[in-house]
């Protein structure tokens, strides 16, 4: 595992792979390497024009496929016309929004991070034959989920905070759902990454003045090129040998740079009554129920 990068990915000729949010940044990164190691991969996007350019990049390997988070029937569609690949790979995610609702009434970063994937994975699982990866963050250990509220209606809105429940939600989800694969005899894996600190646009979104702070981040030694940020990421995704329920990342600088390796967590996430609680209501408010 140390210093293993991009070029050290095994021949994934045959194989294929799901990448949501793969128009650009981490999700990008992670189709350019997979196509280039021999995977077909489809691009599964809210923006198709975008991802039309990446695709064309890539050659005949990489399709293009609508997908909004943020909007259930469109998650429904995408499951619904999806024909099964190896790989899941639940990428695409906002950081530190304003407050804004999805098409079905979710906070923004809650709804398209965890939600969103919750319902995809849970709807296209049955067709995925090898794992499931989740993309959660370092931002994680600032997450205090509030199951009363998980969508802060009753709560005044704290973007940083939303966003870390969110990627806290994705690491309880990926642990959880290894528990559950695990406990059914599924051979099917579930991983759970982070891309420590990465260039990319999804900073800069939060319409305040920490704006010019990430832009500023972004252009120093610390921050690492999304291509890097990926590799926890391709990691998870490729390398056969990994345990389900495994969490990586960058190895170097407190996590924030560097090879991957398997990183340390908020023991949160250990917590079964947590996450069955999470679950549980991420069932109801998806409506999506899995098959294990």
């Amino acid at each position: 595992m140390s210093d293993w990068a991009s070029a050290d990915i095994e021949d994934q000729t045959g194989r294929k792979f799901v990448v949501t949010g793969a128009n650009s940044g981490l999700g990008a990164q992670t189709a350019k390497a997979l196509v280039r190691a021999g995977a077909e991969v489809i691009l599964a996007c809210r923006n198709t024009a975008k991802a039309d350019v990446v695709a064309a990049e890539l050659g005949s390997k990489a399709t293009v496929a609508q997908l909004d988070l943020a909007d259930l029937k469109s998650v429904r569609a995408f499951a619904d016309a999806f024909d099964g690949a190896d790989v899941l790979v639940n990428n695409a995610g906002l950081m530190a929004v304003p407050l804004s609702r999805t098409a079905d009434g979710f906070e923004m970063q809650i709804g398209t991070n965890h939600l969103g994937h919750f319902a995809l994975t849970g709807l296209v699982l049955p067709k995925i034959a090898d794992r499931v990866v989740t993309l959660s963050s370092g931002a994680h250990q600032i997450g205090r989920i509030d199951l009363g509220d998980l969508n802060w209606e009753k709560r005044r809105y704290k973007r940083w905070q939303a966003y870390g429940d969110s990627k806290m939600a994705n690491l309880v989800f990926g642990k959880e759902l290894a528990a559950r694969l695990s406990a059914s005899g599924s051979p099917v894996k579930s991983l759970i990454a982070h891309p420590g600190y990465a260039a990319t646009e999804l900073q800069g979104r939060t319409e305040t003045f920490s704006d010019r702070l990430a832009r500023l981040g972004n252009k120093l030694p610390i921050a690492q090129s999304a291509a890097d940020g990926a590799l926890p990421t391709l990691y998870a995704a490729t390398v056969p040998d990994v345990k389900s329920g495994e969490f990586f990342g960058p190895k170097k600088y407190f996590g924030l740079q560097g090879p991957p390796g398997r990183s340390r967590y908020n023991k949160k996430a250990d917590d079964v009554a947590f996450r069955d609680g999470l679950w549980s209501l991420s069932e109801k408010l998806t409506g999506v129920t899995f098959e294990i």
